[in-house]
């Protein structure tokens, strides 16, 4: 399970990414499975910034509500303060670029487990939502809307070569909030590999 929640092209991988504790894993999990922090920060990824006030009037939420959640998400270091804009009450955020990608889940705890497949319940939800959308706004091989499906034959270590090689031409054509071309949109991008099962070639026992 990776999460890219949002990430600004270009941008290097937090280190620390790699080196939280199950609990930090844990909490991370949680926060990002709360659908109203899901929104959060989706809105700060569109939008660039926003304080509480601006999110409970588009998000439909009290000022309070968002604010408690805005400092959660600031805790986890998912977003951060922005000092020039803020001020007394009122205080302005945006999102931090970030990147995980979560452990295998033989080696989580009973909660880390059980957090991590919250969070992937509502991922699977958010893209089936925009693997709808991209077929009901599919304009043909020249519009916004781009579908792509395919299977090959590949070794583990071509696998890993072509997710690295995915990572790269994401950076190569995206353009960093701080430097958006005009013309541009977010486009929302969704990568996944499943070989099939073991042995189904060879009459074999079938099996991850």
């Amino acid at each position: 399970m990776t999460d890219g929640t949002p990430r600004t092209a270009g941008a290097p991988e937090p280190a620390a990414s790699a080196e939280l504790t199950s609990l930090e894993r844990t909490a991370l999990y949680k926060s990002l499975g709360n659908p109203l922090r899901r929104r959060i920060l989706d809105y700060l990824g569109r939008h660039g910034e926003a304080n509480s006030t601006v999110l409970a009037r588009e998000l439909g939420e009290s000022s309070g509500t968002t604010s408690y959640h805005l400092r959660k998400l600031a805790e986890q270091k998912l977003i951060e303060e922005i000092p020039e804009k803020s001020g007394g009450r009122e205080r302005w955020w945006r999102s931090l670029p970030f990147s995980h990608t979560a452990p295998d889940p033989a080696t989580m705890t009973t909660e880390e487990y059980a957090a991590a497949e919250q969070l992937a319940l509502l991922k699977i939800e958010i893209d089936s939502r925009l693997f709808r959308r991209a077929h009901e706004e599919y304009r043909g091989p020249q519009g916004w809307a781009q579908i792509q499906r395919t299977g090959t034959w590949m070794t583990k270590s071509d696998l890993h070569d072509f997710v690295r090689a995915y990572h790269a031409l994401v950076d190569r054509y995206g353009h960093p909030d701080d430097a958006v071309p005009e013309g541009a949109r977010r486009v929302n991008l969704r990568f996944y590999a499943a070989p099939d099962p073991v042995g189904e070639w060879e009459g074999e026992p079938t099996g991850p």
